[in-house]
């Protein structure tokens, strides 16, 4: 999976309208030719950056979806999920309480068994 490959699927993405959900949150995600399963990555960032939201609040919380190209189904299942998950304030409050990656691996594990 080549990184420019992966930028231009998100740039690409975010110029048909912007992932920005609102409350700081954004999911950019794309389509990624050649990749073989689905990848997640959850940021938080330091400063938080605008993003077009519909509230026009900046974006700290980014939670990156890259699917397979052909996984159309499951790649709009996760995303329905993790924009759930995301805009449940409570959720949010626990994933700001995380001291390191590993919390936060476990706080998404925990949600994954719970939701199935």
């Amino acid at each position: 999976m080549a990184q420019q490959s992966v930028a231009v699927s998100l740039s690409h993405r975010e110029q048909i309208g912007s992932t920005g959900l609102g409350e700081g949150v954004a999911i950019p995600h794309a389509r990624v030719k050649n990749l073989e399963r689905v990848q997640v990555v959850y940021m938080r960032l330091k400063s938080p950056i605008p993003f077009d939201a519909p509230d026009g609040k900046p974006v700290s919380d980014v939670l990156v979806l890259l699917v397979p190209k052909q996984a159309t189904e499951e790649h709009l299942t996760i995303l329905a999920e993790a924009a759930q998950l995301l805009s449940d304030r409570r959720f949010r409050y626990r994933l700001h309480l995380c001291d390191d990656p590993l919390q936060v691996k476990r706080l998404f594990e925990a949600w994954s068994i719970a939701s199935s």
